[in-house]
């Protein structure tokens, strides 16, 4: 199994789940809220938020966890989708997951996600 984050500009999220929800294998996501910066610490972000003497990104962080096989096309459709060609555009972070569990059955595996 693959964990794959993805952070992305919030105005690209109907575009990026619009692209994934019908792919066959596709389970669901988790979506957050999120802030940050990268290399241009948010100086051409559309929209900011200050926090002490720092300004962040807002963003919108996905995180999906699936079988081996569906990893690659998912994360080039979010790639794909979210792309503006622009500055702030996001990242996709593919990590291995090593095991899941169903919290109210306890059953575990691939067969959870």
């Amino acid at each position: 199994m693959k964990e794959i984050k993805a952070i992305i500009q919030p105005f690209m999220l109907d575009q990026v789940l619009g692209a994934i929800r019908e792919l066959e294998g596709f389970t669901g996501v988790t979506v957050s809220e999120v802030l940050g910066w990268g290399k241009s610490r948010a100086t051409n972000a559309e929209e900011t938020v200050r926090e002490g003497s720092f300004a962040f990104a807002k963003k919108t962080k996905l995180e999906i966890v699936v079988a081996d096989e569906l990893f690659e096309t998912i994360a080039d459709i979010i790639a794909r989708a979210a792309r503006t060609s622009r500055p702030g555009d996001g990242k996709i972070f593919i990590t291995n997951v090593s095991d899941t569990v169903k919290i109210r059955t306890g059953e575990r595996g691939v067969a959870v996600v």
